[in-house]
């Protein structure tokens, strides 16, 4: 991890935190344009390693999974310091609750900042890299690879979370490239698509020593796969899955479905985690504080962390949603031995409810304080076969193929193949909740349901005795493009939906 995500003074003309700020008349100076950087291996190492920096930003919030799952319909905060706003769809174009408790790095606001600053640093790379004096040819078409896949993320991870977005391809070399305006986001999904051509033209094969945290050909495969999915292009879907669920470079499940979080089990893991946010708890290095959220408060159970502050559970319905025989239902629980070796039951999990339910995904009893060493999944295999399924499904209803699919994420997690002989539309359905167990506290399930337009049927329904009350609006589909920077860009407009 420290070999990713270490911090590097490379100063762009243009931050994304300019864009906040009003124009100037200053000629602003930097070292891009002494034309001192980007001449050396080690120079472009260092500038690909100022893209990362912004996904470790996003990660450590972890904005990039507290924003989505707390808005969805598995895990609920403890209703403090702002957190409520999104299970509460309660927040505004000002982000007013989260910026008043200074916990702005966990709202949209940390998703918008954090996306652009990597897509300026990204462009950066790929304007200046190829043009530096590198001996290792192989190395440099890899960064390059990375770069291209990285603003790939970045624009997808924004288009999702506030739909019409800003694409950005140039490097910021005028203070006028700044103040640009929002593209459609069908016009969004093209670029990515065009990034991950050439990420995929660039990237080398899985392998077991590949450098951590960074994407292989069948990572960028893969977020073709579901980024393509997200855009309704069913083929291509399809086409992009198949391509990673055909490789012969090693890649595969996990035997068994606890091992892909199990901190001990990372680097076995890695042949299903194509692609992860590599925490760590080592000096120097780049954590999230996601395990202590989980943990039950006062870090009173050593299994999930040495700190923890009871901050995020799982609805008790979503628990028992769950086929007992679900592997994947050993992942939470309704008790814990705290450090006197005492069993705490359900009941005194948490003062806020009797019902508290805990996700251990991302526990580590060898945690260094708050700081652990678990891997955030950001791209799995077994979501690769889900994408597969539901894109087949899509294009040609429940075929044999289809089930295959789901069925190999289904027979790792201990159960029973899918009832045979449904139609299409029940297919789909059984895929996404499929998902919706598979991948829960991941991040992903709000955007199941923003992609399908279904959280204003399902949400609701997501209620217990801490949040009573759920109602999403149609405007709640995607989240308002943070003020500040439309006040700032004035070719810049908010979402319809939040004028």
């Amino acid at each position: 991890m420290k070999n990713i995500f270490s911090r590097y003074s490379v100063v762009s003309l243009l931050t994304l935190s300019f864009l906040s700020c009003s124009k100037l008349d200053e000629t602003p100076y930097s070292s891009i344009y002494t034309e001192n950087f980007y001449q050396t291996a080690e120079d472009a190492e260092a500038a690909l390693a100022a893209v990362y920096n912004e996904l470790a930003d996003l990660y450590a919030g972890p904005s990039a999974l507290i924003v989505p799952d707390f808005s969805a319909d598995q895990i609920y905060p403890r209703p403090v310091v702002g957190r409520d706003t999104y299970t509460l769809f309660s927040f505004d174009p000002q982000y007013s609750a989260v910026a008043s408790y200074s916990r702005t790095n966990e709202s949209p606001v940390d998703i918008w900042n954090n996306c652009y600053a990597g897509i300026e640093n990204a462009n950066w790379v790929l304007l200046k890299v190829p043009n530096t004096i590198m001996s290792n040819a192989a190395r440099k078409k890899q960064i390059l690879g990375e770069a291209y896949f990285l603003r790939a993320f970045f624009h997808w991870f924004l288009t999702k979370n506030f739909g019409d977005v800003v694409v950005r391809t140039k490097a910021s070399q005028s203070i006028d490239d700044a103040y640009v305006g929002k593209s459609p986001k069908e016009d969004v999904y093209k670029q990515i698509y065009l990034d991950l051509d050439s990420a995929e033209a660039n990237l080398s094969d899985y392998s077991s020593g590949l450098i951590k945290g960074r994407p292989c050909k069948e990572a960028a495969e893969a977020l073709y796969a579901k980024a393509a999915l997200y855009g309704e292009n069913w083929e291509l879907a399809l086409r992009e899955a198949q391509k990673v669920l055909s490789s012969t470079t090693g890649i595969g499940l996990m035997d068994d479905v606890l091992d892909v979080y199990d901190v001990a089990r990372e680097d076995a893991a890695r042949k299903e985690n194509l692609w992860a946010f590599e925490a760590e708890s080592m000096t120097n290095g780049r954590s999230s504080q996601i395990m202590s959220l989980y943990g039950p408060p006062n870090s009173s159970a050593p299994a999930y962390g040495n700190t923890s502050y009871g901050s995020a559970f799982a609805y008790q319905a979503f628990f028992d949603s769950f086929d007992p025989k679900d592997k994947r239902r050993q992942l939470m629980d309704t008790s814990y031995v705290n450090k006197q070796g005492v069993t705490v039951h359900q009941a005194a999990i948490t003062p806020v409810t009797p019902h508290g339910v805990l996700v251990r995904k991302y526990a580590d009893r060898n945690s260094i304080g708050g700081s652990h060493s678990t891997n955030i999944p950001i791209l799995r295999l077994a979501d690769v076969y889900l994408i597969a399924a539901e894109a087949e499904a899509r294009q040609h209803g429940a075929t044999s193929n289809a089930y295959t699919y789901i069925n190999r994420v289904r027979t790792r997690a201990g159960l029973d193949g899918l009832t045979e002989g449904l139609d299409k539309d029940a297919f789909v359905a059984a895929v996404l909740q499929e998902r919706s167990w598979e991948l829960y506290g991941e991040g992903d399930r709000w955007y199941d349901l923003t992609r399908t337009n279904t959280f204003r049927q399902v949400i609701p329904a997501a209620v217990n005795d801490v949040f009573k009350t759920r109602a999403p609006q149609t405007r709640n589909q995607y989240f308002p493009i943070p003020q500040t920077e439309v006040n700032a860009n004035n070719l810049l407009e908010q979402n319809p939906a939040w004028k």
